[in-house]
């Protein structure tokens, strides 16, 4: 269980006032032991101790929710899941709000109802979840379960992402870049992207630093497009590895030498091997071999060994899919 990510639903979950009888100091305080169950994942011991308080405390709902949503020391059930975040959601727990609206939106246990998830998104945003302004926001501009409004929904997603929500961000720069119900317009993708990547978004990093390879959304920067691929890559976001050392590749050479720095050289190898070891496109493999095979002709083999070791290293750490700096 990634305690982190639960840490930060509980923030999101924190209203000026969780329910209309309890503070939420309140509601914490009868919790600790559920917490602390949950947090030596005694899945059992804490699902047990928060039905204990669910009669009257939101929190303790809305864990119970998370619970039967992720499968913590049980068979994941939506059902389930989605029928603790609506009692949550009535208790006022704004990222229930936001989960329950997604089970409306999604029909999970209960038809499909658009308007009624619209409400709920908005409600969460009230209580200061901004992010759910622009789950909102995203139906109004589908208009498959709502009745359509682009103009409303763009607006609740641009108020979100100025109320920096990345998801909303990244939601806006995506509705940007694809174009479709929403013109394309790719110097405000390239706008939102950058907003994103500045507050450590991996994905917009990644993306940022395509749109300047490429010169999309404005004039192209192959520097700050490598500044943004490597940091993605080095943060452990795979698809970055081999577009950075492509870029590496391309960097000018060395005047005096009349070829590519040592360093340089070392970036190439590296994220190359870095991709070999993560993908299974062939396309790619292909040109990882290219690659491969110039960088043998120039690098000293001896740094080989220490090279390969710093790529097991990154990539042990981050189990593969979330990879420290080489």
């Amino acid at each position: 269980m990634r305690l982190s990510i639960l840490s930060l639903v509980f923030l999101a979950a924190i209203p000026v006032m969780a329910s209309a009888n309890a503070p939420m100091d309140d509601l914490q305080t009868e919790l600790k032991k559920a917490n602390k169950a949950l947090a030596d994942e005694r899945y059992s011991l804490a699902f047990t101790e928060y039905k204990r308080h669910a009669e009257k405390n939101g929190l303790a709902q809305f864990s119970l929710g998370l619970i039967e949503q992720n499968g913590w020391g049980r068979s994941p059930n939506a059902v389930a899941a989605c029928k603790w975040f609506g009692r949550a959601a009535h208790k006022g727990i704004p990222a229930a709000q936001q989960f329950f609206g997604n089970c409306l939106a999604q029909g999970i246990g209960s038809p499909v109802d658009g308007p009624a998830a619209i409400r709920w998104y908005k409600a969460a945003a009230d209580r200061g979840l901004v992010s759910a302004a622009c789950d909102a926001g995203e139906l109004l501009i589908a208009g498959k379960i709502v009745v359509q409004d682009v103009a409303q929904g763009l607006a609740l997603c641009t108020g979100a992402a100025q109320a920096e929500s990345t998801p909303a961000m990244m939601n806006l720069a995506a509705l940007y870049s694809e174009g479709g119900v929403v013109a394309q317009d790719l110097a405000l993708a390239r706008f939102w992207y950058t907003e994103a990547a500045e507050r450590h978004v991996l994905e917009a990093q990644f993306r940022l630093g395509l749109m300047l390879t490429e010169g999309l959304g404005g004039e192209a920067d192959v520097l700050k497009a490598r500044f943004w691929l490597e940091h993605a890559a080095a943060e452990g976001y795979a698809p970055a590895y081999l577009p950075t050392a492509i870029l590496y590749a391309n960097a000018p050479l060395d005047p005096a030498t009349g070829a590519l720095s040592p360093e340089d050289l070392a970036k190439i190898y590296m994220w190359n091997s870095a991709a070999k070891a993560i993908t299974q496109d062939p396309a790619q493999l292909a040109e990882i071999a290219r690659i491969e095979a110039l960088i043998f002709k120039v690098m000293p083999p001896q740094w080989k060994p220490d090279l390969d070791q710093r790529v097991a290293a990154h990539l042990a750490k981050f189990n593969e899919t979330q990879h420290a700096p080489l």
